[in-house]
């Protein structure tokens, strides 16, 4: 693919992509070739039928500090229409991470801020280093909060605590974010990274239709049982009928470890 600006993309395992957000001056702010870049990437990763688990962390000290500053107040003048129209497709390219129909996993290795917490937020697993600060701090810019952070938030951490979190815009320190949620693991620093990539390497070890089918499930939230049991009753048949299957179940009568293929 083409060269990426701000932005690694790595094949560390088989099955498994990693992303790095690589602008650790600027403490991998989203600067516009690197959201050019992240797009382009997710892209070719959301075609890549060999990918099944990816990891997205940042180079430095920083995971991410959201939204360049410097791009979000060049237009001072500007109208909300205007404005507007700028913001939906930065929002949307960040976001288009939820395109991939594999496991993603947040490896958040330091200050994750704003916009820089809504993309670990659309993630579907997230690990913290120890010492890491969260938060989305929109209020205290004089900003309303944007990237779908007012849904993404209250989905992973509940009404309450997203209350607090965004009409405060106080930071949390890691551990703070295991007790609220926020996070499901918090791992020393020179632990993360290797933490991260064997978990997805153990997703990546499962069956690619099961896995796919169970994260577009749970990404869905459904509305009711009913509407979660009329979702399986589909998806899990899909499953019961590939080769898979099979192979899951005579592994387990063989004592051994599955390989599967995605048939």
């Amino acid at each position: 693919m083409a060269d990426l600006t701000h932005l690694r993309l790595e094949r560390p395992a088989d099955g498994v992509a990693l992303l790095v957000l690589d602008n650790p001056d600027q403490r991998n702010a989203m600067s516009v070739p690197m959201t050019e870049s992240w797009v382009a990437a997710v892209g070719e990763l959301a075609a890549d039928r060999s990918v099944r688990a990816v990891v997205v962390t940042g180079e430095g000290r920083a995971f991410c500090s959201g939204g360049d500053t410097s791009w979000l107040a060049s237009e001072p003048g500007a109208g909300v229409d205007s404005l507007r129209d700028r913001m939906l497709p930065f929002y949307r390219a960040w976001l288009s991470v939820r395109r991939l129909e594999v496991p993603v996993l947040a490896a958040i290795n330091g200050a994750a801020i704003g916009a820089g917490l809504c993309l670990p937020l659309a993630c579907d697993l997230r690990f913290a280093a120890r010492g890491a600060k969260l938060g989305v701090p929109f209020v205290s810019l004089g900003l309303h909060p944007g990237m779908a952070g007012t849904y993404l938030l209250p989905d992973v951490v509940g009404e309450a605590a997203a209350r607090d979190l965004m009409l405060t815009g106080r930071l949390v320190d890691a551990d703070e974010a295991l007790a609220l949620g926020l996070v499901s693991r918090v791992l020393e620093p020179e632990e993360l990274l290797g933490a991260a990539l064997e978990t997805a390497s153990g997703i990546a070890a499962t069956a690619p239709v099961a896995s796919r089918l169970t994260t577009l499930a749970l990404r869905q939230r459904h509305a009711s049982i009913e509407a979660a049991l009329q979702w399986e009753a589909l998806a899990q048949p899909v499953t019961l009928a590939t080769e898979d299957l099979q192979e899951g179940i005579r592994a387990v009568q063989e004592r051994r470890a599955p390989r599967f293929t995605g048939r």
